[in-house]
C-alpha cells in the first residue's frame, strides 16, 4: 500500500500543492486547480459558463473559454485541502440548485480523482442567467 503525503507550499507568490511517496514527489500549481475545474464546470448542464464581475462598471461579463480561469478561485488551506468558488452563469430555465448540486459533484470526483488532492469547500455564485 502506498502512502501519499500532501503539502502545500509557496514558490515565489504562487501557492503549490506537493504530492510525495516512496517513488518521488508531484508539485500541482494552482493554475492547474484553475483550469482543470474551469473545464469541468462548463462542460455541466445547464451552464451557459463562467463570468466575472467588472470592477469598473459592476456588470457581470461572460468569459470567454480562454478565459474561464477567471471565474473560478482556488484557495490553498492549511490542513492541506482546496476551496474552491466559482462564478457561474446558466441557460435560462434550468433547476439552479439541481445544476449547483451537479457541479459540486463533478468537481468533487474529478478533482480529486485526477490530482488526488482533496476538495474541503465549493461555494458557486450563479451571477447570470443568460436568456435564449
Amino acid at each position: 500500500m502506498r502512502t501519499t503525503r500532501i503539502n502545500v507550499f509557496m514558490i515565489g507568490v504562487e501557492h503549490m500543492v506537493r504530492l510525495q511517496n516512496e517513488h518521488g514527489s508531484i508539485t500541482i500549481s494552482r493554475a492547474v486547480f484553475t483550469n482543470l475545474t474551469g473545464d469541468v464546470v462548463t462542460n455541466c448542464f445547464g451552464v451557459k459558463g463562467m463570468t466575472i464581475r467588472s470592477v469598473s462598471d459592476g456588470l457581470v461579463h461572460l468569459l470567454k473559454s480562454e478565459f474561464m480561469g477567471k471565474g473560478v478561485h482556488i484557495e490553498m488551506n492549511p490542513d492541506n485541502t482546496i476551496s474552491i468558488e466559482l462564478h457561474i452563469a446558466v441557460n435560462q430555465g434550468v433547476n439552479i440548485p439541481v445544476v449547483c448540486e451537479s457541479i459540486k459533484d463533478e468537481v468533487q470526483y474529478k478533482i480529486s480523482k485526477g490530482t488526488g488532492v482533496e476538495i474541503k469547500r465549493i461555494d458557486i455564485f450563479v451571477d447570470s442567467m443568460i436568456l435564449g
